[in-house]
């Protein structure tokens, strides 16, 4: 039984549990805990049922599916919080998204498999292309930030119409990495995959004659995910208001642990198998989705249902994501990797933990 799993069964009792929790109110806190915990296996069988629907629409559509799909239980968590109007718990949401793929990910990664190899490579320039664009989106989020606090008097409209004008061009940037990475270039990402999981024509036909499976997996697990989500922020104030728990540090921390546990699933498989391009790719690819899909796309939405989110992000994540970037950007560029820069960007990951626990934000 593959790792995956082995996580998604462990954890599939909570899920059942939430709903009895909440229906016969056994408390906030018992409901936070069961639905925080019942997101993880339903994040994997949606991420999971991603993956087959991408490979069997081939490359260009699979990318193009995974690009859009692959964060869909971050999306539909940070759209409970912001319909109920957390603005503050989705801001840091993405704040987390981002250094847990750039820091938490590519360290397990790399920790993982520098422990069974010695060193390990990848391509370089997947981790240049990658990391110029991620810069780039670190710079366009904190220019709000950077605004108000370079500015005596800063009116609220002025900061979210920047917000707006900064997240089209962030989904337009997206769209040229999807150019680049699906058609223009995509030779570039093509290594790694040939040997991940072969497949003969088969077992190609039988993919694509399950394909309606995995469509209405998809779909279970996204009605499932929302459900949970909805129990998980209706009491994540109440949980918040009777404990040390900010809503940076559920937003930071706790939201990108519960919703993307596949992803360190992945990279720990991959890693073990010396798939160094993939893990790269998985890591960095994520952190660009996040920072150039996701968040845009939430600022948008938030004017639609009349809940406004601007990019005027806590200077102490903007601090964060710049200091994540660079570090990543610094390990990376050689394309060479060992298991101690796994314990460094872990150890990062894990002092931004401590410091956004103890901030009074």
């Amino acid at each position: 039984m593959s790792l995956r799993k082995i996580v998604s069964f462990v954890f599939l009792l909570f899920i059942p549990l939430s709903v009895v929790a909440n229906m016969q109110q056994w408390g906030a806190m018992a409901v936070f805990i069961t639905s925080a915990l019942s997101i993880i296996p339903l994040s994997i069988w949606l991420s999971t049922a991603v993956e087959r629907v991408a490979v069997v629409t081939g490359p260009t559509l699979g990318g193009l599916v995974n690009a859009v799909f692959g964060n869909t239980t971050t999306i539909i968590i940070a759209l409970s919080a912001l319909k109920q109007g957390l603005v503050d718990i989705v801001q840091a949401s993405i704040t987390g998204s981002i250094l847990s793929d750039l820091l938490l990910f590519m360290g397990i990664g790399m920790l993982t498999g520098g422990i069974r190899y010695k060193e390990q490579e990848f391509r370089p320039i997947l981790a240049r292309v990658n990391g110029s664009s991620m810069t780039l989106a670190v710079i366009a989020i904190a220019l709000p930030t950077l605004v108000i606090y370079t500015s005596n008097v800063v009116k609220a409209s002025a900061i979210l119409n920047l917000s707006l004008v900064v997240a089209t061009i962030l989904l337009i940037v997206y769209g040229l990495t999807l150019l680049f990475s699906l058609k223009t270039h995509s030779y570039l990402y093509e290594v790694g995959l040939v040997n991940e999981n072969p497949i003969n024509q088969e077992a190609s036909n039988e993919e694509k004659s399950r394909v309606w499976i995995w469509l209405l997996v998809l779909l279970a697990s996204t009605v499932a995910v929302a459900y949970e989500s909805d129990l998980f922020v209706n009491v994540v104030e109440l949980v918040m208001a009777g404990s040390n728990l900010t809503p940076l540090f559920v937003g930071v921390i706790l939201i990108p642990l519960i919703s993307d546990v596949s992803g360190v699933v992945t990279v720990t498989q991959l890693s073990l198998k010396n798939q160094m391009d993939l893990t790269v790719s998985v890591a960095l690819g994520d952190s660009l989705l996040v920072a150039l899909f996701v968040a845009p796309l939430l600022v948008f939405i938030g004017q639609f249902i009349h809940q406004p989110m601007d990019l005027n992000f806590n200077p102490f994540e903007v601090v964060a994501l710049i200091v994540a970037t660079i570090v990543t950007n610094l390990i990376s560029f050689t394309g060479r990797s060992n298991w101690l820069d796994g314990t460094l960007l872990l150890a990062t990951y894990l002092i931004l933990v401590v410091a956004f626990y103890y901030h009074p934000a």
